[in-house]
């Protein structure tokens, strides 16, 4: 019986090989019948000096996407206030680059601020690798949660990237916490990755203990190294990812993020139904996402409430 979140990776293993319908009858033991809607906001976009195989933003590659600063702060209070009126109660400020450029920071502190100007909305951000004076800063600006992933598995990082390390993002996960704000910190899935390192993520997040984890499945993106990934995974194995997640980490939001579109609206549901309690709305970085109005009946259709 599972009394706890420190699990074993032999039992995840066996968890995650169950029949899916008993797989997913055990995560929804673990599920609230609320869901928590969030939205983001693109701020500064292209240019990263990072060579992160997924992305779109890297200098690395010619993937011909639009290149733009730090956009006005008056954006960014009409991008927060649209997607407070479609629902969403936490807004996210992101912006590209390994770590905040020393003449955007303060810009950046005055965005955050500017959001929790906006009644009923939460901030976040999404800004790259701190060091200590940056997540000072950030908690003293009123940031509420902020979201940094740790993509993969540690032992399967360098497959992914080699311009920064797995500890680098630990680090910064660390700091969000010891400055006494939120961490959303989550995965990308379908990058090539076993079973096995799917596992070590969902122990490695127990351990972090983020208050979120955004599930992103790999969309990708022509150009970049993992640009043929489409077959990485299938629907039925981000299924029982999500399910082993959840049961991994039974305290922490699963939110869904990038790429859920690859999945049927029937998994979606089902994920919903059992793994599943949050969703990014709107469009995301550098790809399309689904209408708010088209989460909101999905959600109303598997009998869950907004919070």
């Amino acid at each position: 019986m599972i009394t706890e979140n420190k699990i074993s990776k032999e039992e995840l293993l066996r968890l995650y090989n169950l029949d899916l319908d008993e797989l997913l009858k055990i995560s929804s033991k673990y599920v609230k019948d609320t869901v928590e809607f969030c939205s983001i906001v693109n701020a500064r976009n292209g240019k990263c000096s990072q060579n992160c195989k997924y992305c779109a933003q890297s200098l690395h590659y010619r993937t011909n996407i639009e290149s733009y600063p730090l956009i006005p702060t008056e954006d960014v209070i009409k991008a927060a206030e649209e997607s407070k009126a479609n629902n969403a109660t936490r807004f996210a400020v992101v912006t590209s680059g390994k770590t905040p450029a020393e003449e955007d920071f303060n810009k950046v502190l005055d965005l955050i601020k500017a959001v929790n100007g906006v009644e009923g909305i939460k901030s976040c951000a999404s800004i790259g690798i701190l060091d200590e004076e940056q997540a000072k800063a950030l908690s003293k600006a009123g940031l509420k949660r902020f979201h940094h992933n740790i993509n993969t598995s540690e032992s399967y990082y360098p497959e992914v990237c080699t311009t920064h390390t797995w500890q680098d993002r630990l680090n910064t996960c660390k700091l969000v916490k010891k400055y006494g704000m939120e961490l959303c910190c989550g995965v990308i899935l379908g990058m090539g990755e076993s079973i096995e390192h799917r596992i070590e993520m969902a122990m490695e997040l127990a351990e972090i203990e983020p208050e979120s984890i955004p599930i992103n499945i790999l969309m990708p993106i022509p150009e970049t190294p993992f640009e043929n990934y489409f077959d990485k995974i299938d629907e039925e194995n981000v299924l029982r990812t999500l399910a082993v997640f959840k049961i991994a980490n039974p305290n922490s939001i699963l939110r869904f993020c990038g790429g859920r579109m690859r999945l049927s609206q029937e998994n979606q549901e089902k994920a919903l139904k059992n793994c599943v309690e949050g969703i990014l709305i709107g469009n995301y970085l550098t790809t399309v996402g689904k209408a708010p109005n088209e989460d909101i009946q999905m959600v109303k259709n598997i009998g869950k409430f907004l919070i």
